[in-house]
């Protein structure tokens, strides 16, 4: 058994940057006296989910890579010699913004970038109006831990990336996510939604015969426009072996500091007994590049 300790931070965010930051810092500690080798945080961990609205003073939030929060966060890596996911607002140039994962590696060195690749634009999650579209490619990040299948939320419903992930050799799907309910939501679509969201990415682990590891935020946050009743971010980080099995999930209303172990030796056999890749008809799926078949 090849046994890799993955730190989950599962937390609720204030409008202080800085005490988010301190706040994850000593998060990251306990997953790391805790034995993890990788700690994976939410997606855009720093703030609370400031994409309900559309502002442009939130512009101001986004921080150039390498930055403040990277030379933050590269240290806390350092710190616990641990590989560290982490999620930014990206400022790439004037006017040039990404929802952006950085990768760093145990000696707090950047190993790698994602900008996040689907871009949703519904009620509560004007995400168009902040972000660019990744322009990266879905490329995993070599790191001391594996080859890290890194995307960012949204992506997390389209299986074309995760595939695309696999078929570069990733050897774990990771998905920082911020994602809930609109408060006015009823419990039975509250429970549809939250169960979508976990099955969609529980196939990608069957598909792909890899784990799955998905990390949200959790707590409510106001809508500061009040046309909506604001988000409640329903929690329930969870670890998905290769069969889509799950190992862990979280409440979903509670922070969580979680230490999870995958067996990453797991996938070559899940691999062996279900040859997914082997039975691929690569030779007709060219018309997936197309919008729609019309």
């Amino acid at each position: 058994m090849q046994t890799l300790k993955v730190g989950l931070i599962q937390m609720a965010c204030q409008a202080d940057a800085q005490a988010n930051k301190e706040k994850l810092a000593a998060r990251i500690a306990e997953a790391a006296a805790q034995g993890a080798r990788l700690v994976v945080l939410q997606e855009l961990h720093n703030t609370p989910y400031f994409c309900q609205t559309e502002n442009v003073e939130h512009f101001n939030l986004a921080e150039p890579i390498p930055g403040p929060s990277t030379d933050f966060f590269g240290e806390v890596a350092r710190r616990h010699h641990i590989v560290l996911v982490t999620s930014l607002f990206e400022r790439r140039a004037a006017g040039l913004y990404h929802n952006t994962a950085v990768v760093f590696e145990s000696d707090g060195t950047i190993a790698g970038k994602y900008r996040k690749m689907h871009i949703p634009d519904d009620p509560a999650y004007y995400e168009k109006f902040y972000f660019t579209p990744g322009d990266l490619g879905f490329q995993p990040i070599d790191t001391s831990v594996g080859r890290l299948g890194v995307q960012v939320c949204w992506d997390q419903w389209y299986p074309e990336g995760a595939r695309l992930m696999a078929l570069s050799g990733a050897d774990l799907l990771i998905y920082p996510t911020a994602i809930g309910y609109e408060s006015s939501d009823t419990p039975d679509e509250q429970e549809r939604q939250r169960e979508a969201w976990t099955t969609v990415q529980r196939g990608h682990a069957v598909a792909n015969g890899l784990p799955v590891i998905a990390v949200n935020r959790t707590g409510h946050e106001p809508d500061p426009s009040g046309q909506t009743r604001g988000i409640t971010f329903w929690g329930s980080t969870f670890v998905a072996g290769p069969q889509g099995e799950m190992l862990y999930r979280a409440p979903k209303d509670e922070e969580v500091v979680a230490v999870v172990d995958i067996d990453l030796q797991r996938s070559e056999n899940v691999r062996r007994w279900w040859p997914f890749l082997r039975d691929r008809r690569i030779e007709c799926f060219g018309e997936l590049a197309r919008r729609f078949r019309d």
